[in-house]
């Protein structure tokens, strides 16, 4: 059994609600089918697979993970949340 479907591109921005370092990124997504049958999607930024941004992201700064995931090119509006 195959899963065919065409990559998606999607794009977003973060900030580190830790240190407040704000950046953007784009992946391609491509589902498949895992060796068990179940579906999985595979992100890739700039054709290098890649750990998904949504569950295993990390601040290129400070290396934090409280990490606010926001819709593409709102870095500039990106404010930290401080406790």
């Amino acid at each position: 059994m195959t899963l065919k479907t065409e990559p998606i591109h999607e794009a977003y921005s973060f900030v580190c609600l830790r240190c407040g370092h704000a950046w953007e990124g784009s992946y391609e997504i491509r589902h498949s089918l895992d060796g068990r049958g179940h579906k999985r999607a595979d992100y890739y930024e700039k054709s290098l697979k890649v750990p998904s941004p949504l569950t295993a992201n990390k601040c290129r700064v400070c290396r934090g993970r409280r990490i606010r995931i926001l819709r593409p090119g709102r870095v500039r509006s990106a404010r930290p949340w401080l406790d």
